[in-house]
């Protein structure tokens, strides 16, 4: 079985992948101190088996799992033994070890691993709604995950407008929704492709396929008048396709 960790504790991630050497039939594609770097992972790998540590930064291991479309087997690793009634809800998950763990704990783990049927979804009393869940077809160049109240939200780059900063925050203006993130305009601004957003002010990144109209220093894009600094005035025009 390949499989991958996810925990933010560094020594435990070195802990689990000690214990899964000690498994021929086990083989670690991967680890990940959090759960946003795991799922880009499995949009474009698939896996027999996830460590998951239920404690983490701004995303629960529970978080985790109502993201995942097609869940593989799941054994949960924490130091709480407080959530087992909760995981055993979850079809995915095989077993919960709680850490310490020790080696014949851990291959009794494995044991459940290697029999238990696949789950084909996670189940209806947990599942997220659509706009949580990665979809499996989607490259990572298109889609933009954002965090909001532990939820991660999936977001198609091309129907983002504009990008505004204010303070501590950013507001992502999209086609359907505006969302306003903890974040920096520097920050998003290097997740997005350079042939379709330009900053234009020290404020403001625009998508430059939704410019309406362009008049002295401004753009209007959709009902937003978009303020345009004097240096970066040239590069959006050489970005324009001009008759």
């Amino acid at each position: 079985m390949n499989c991958i960790i996810i925990d933010d504790e560094e020594t435990a991630r070195a802990i689990i992948q000690h214990l899964c050497s000690q498994v021929e039939e086990l083989e670690v594609a991967q680890d990940f101190p959090n759960a946003i770097q795991a799922i880009k992972f499995l949009n474009k790998e698939e896996v027999d088996l996830i460590f998951l540590d239920i404690h983490m930064p701004d995303f629960t291991g529970f978080d985790f799992i109502q993201t995942l479309k097609n869940p593989p087997k799941i054994i949960l690793t924490t130091s709480d033994k407080n959530f087992a009634l909760e995981a055993f809800e979850y079809d995915c998950i095989v077993d919960y070890l709680v850490k310490p763990i020790t080696l014949p704990r851990f291959l009794k783990a494995i044991q459940k691993a290697e029999t238990a049927p696949s789950a084909p979804s996670v189940s209806s009393s947990t599942k997220s709604t659509d706009d949580t869940i990665p979809s499996e077809n989607s490259s990572e160049e298109n889609d933009l995950y954002i965090n909001i109240d532990r939820r991660l939200i999936k977001i198609d780059i091309p129907t983002i407008s504009v990008i505004e900063a204010k303070g501590d925050y950013i507001l992502i203006k999209t086609d359907k929704q505006n969302y306003t993130v903890h974040s920096t305009l520097k920050k998003i601004e290097e997740k997005l492709p350079n042939d379709l957003f330009l900053k234009v002010h020290r404020s403001y990144v625009i998508n430059f396929k939704k410019i309406i109209d362009i008049e002295d220093n401004s753009v209007l894009i959709e009902k937003d008048v978009i303020p345009v600094s004097r240096s970066n005035r040239p590069e959006l025009m050489k970005r324009l396709n001009l008759l």
